[in-house]
């Protein structure tokens, strides 16, 4: 029962959180930084009122491993929010990091010396063979994409590129997060809610590297259309509901994939 309601909830959560992602981006298509700051500040606050008690809970898991796993966190997320300015459309980019059980199972074989069963390895060849047709039918839509002149063609492509090694970047990376992770928990219990809170709190301090691209982007969002709010019945621009809506769905994500996690 337990089981069912995480995946029912990462289900509704995902789908709605595309959703709520692709209708920001479509209409501003450089926001990845904002929208990873507005998650992280999101779950810091409540991760700091309900998990940290307002700072007096001191971590079960010593501080110098959260800044270890907090900067892998911190890139994975803001290198997959920002690939999308790089020609990554929303379907390559749900399905691209789709390929986590990939990168999982790779460096568990490097790094854990794990074996698997044929079964499992089946599974990745077929996972792997979507991603690849899914990758190269987007690549001959890029590169077909119509362009000013013929020296101007080959750059979108190049752009794309380059946010398909940043996407292969953060699942690898994201990857070995994972079984840092896991031997953490093997070490100190499992303390999936704590690690949440510290792996939003602690690179907050980072977004002042992008704090221009942020600030630039919140003043975009409140010179967009106003709109109203259901239920409170007030106006609000368009662009602050998608990313209200977005961080929200993001919420149960966080928590109910690692709940997955162990309870598979």
């Amino acid at each position: 029962m337990h089981t069912a309601f995480a995946l029912t909830l990462v289900f509704v959560g995902c789908c709605s959180n595309v959703v709520f992602l692709e209708l920001l981006v479509r209409d501003s298509p450089g926001c990845g930084n904002i929208v990873t700051f507005a998650q992280f500040s999101f779950i810091a606050l409540e991760g700091f009122i309900f998990e940290a008690n307002f700072g007096r809970k001191k971590p079960a898991i010593p501080f110098s491993n959260y800044v270890i796993m907090v900067t892998m966190y911190f890139a994975v997320s803001v290198v997959n929010n920002y690939a999308l300015n790089f020609n990554i459309s929303m379907p390559l980019h749900m399905i691209f990091r789709s390929g986590s059980l990939i990168a999982n199972i790779i460096l568990g074989i490097i790094i854990l010396k794990k074996r698997y069963t044929i079964t499992k390895y089946v599974s990745i060849a077929l996972v792997s063979l979507g991603i690849f047709i899914c990758t190269i039918m987007t690549a001959k839509q890029v590169a077909s994409e119509p362009s000013a002149n013929e020296g101007e063609s080959f750059y979108p492509f190049l752009r794309w590129l380059f946010g398909i090694a940043m996407l292969t970047f953060a699942l690898l990376m994201s990857a070995r997060m994972g079984i840092f992770q896991e031997t953490l928990y093997k070490k100190y219990g499992k303390h999936s809610k704590e690690a949440l809170f510290y792996n939003h709190c602690l690179p907050l301090p980072g977004f002042l590297l992008l704090a221009s691209d942020i600030y630039n982007h919140s003043v975009l969002f409140s010179q967009s259309a106003p709109v109203d709010v259901p239920v409170i019945g007030i106006k609000a621009p368009v662009m602050w509901l998608y990313l209200s809506m977005n961080v929200l769905t993001q919420y149960p994500l966080g928590g109910k994939k690692k709940c997955i996690r162990w309870c598979t």
